[in-house]
């Protein structure tokens, strides 16, 4: 059998070398080196709290079993009730809150004290991989079928900013 080479053009070689590079580089690129920051925004005035302010500041630690992904996982973030009086002076009464998935969101009722704004998981800080950098979990949901993934609805992950409704 007579074997054919097949001449390749400079740019698909160009293009194909272009392509692996550019997936080498995302894979090795931490996905937390583009979350940095969360933005807090109260009016026209935004705040950017580095995250590593935020890990920080983060002085509580408890188990909890996650839904999500079925099983107790350790957790360790900030009383959100605390955080929002600290940021605003008093807790909103409804925030906005952007994802770095771009999903966005306007919820009330945050004076409430089983909310945590989550920054570490298993002793590890949160990544956009990890449904980070930061999250916002309610510690005590007694009463609900945790099976049922609809009762955490409310549950927000990889928070990217939260804006004051006043």
């Amino acid at each position: 059998m007579n074997a054919v080479v097949l001449q390749r053009s400079p740019w698909v070689r160009a293009r194909g070398l272009l392509a692996c590079v550019l997936i080498s580089t995302s894979t090795l690129l931490p996905a937390s080196a583009f979350a940095q920051a969360l933005d807090i925004i109260n009016g026209d005035v935004t705040q950017k709290i580095a995250l590593s302010d935020l890990h920080a500041i983060s002085d509580t630690t408890f188990t909890l079993y996650d839904p999500y992904q079925g099983r107790d996982v350790e957790m360790q973030g900030v009383a959100f009730q605390d955080f929002l009086i600290d940021q605003f002076g008093e807790v909103p009464p409804a925030l906005h809150f952007t994802a770095w998935d771009d999903y966005e969101v306007t919820l009330e009722g945050w004076d409430d004290p089983s909310w945590y704004l989550i920054t570490s998981e298993d002793g590890a800080p949160l990544t956009i991989r990890t449904r980070g950098p930061v999250r916002l979990v309610e510690r005590d949901y007694s009463g609900r079928d945790v099976a049922n993934l609809r009762n955490f609805n409310d549950w927000i992950w990889m928070i990217r900013s939260i804006e004051a409704k006043w």
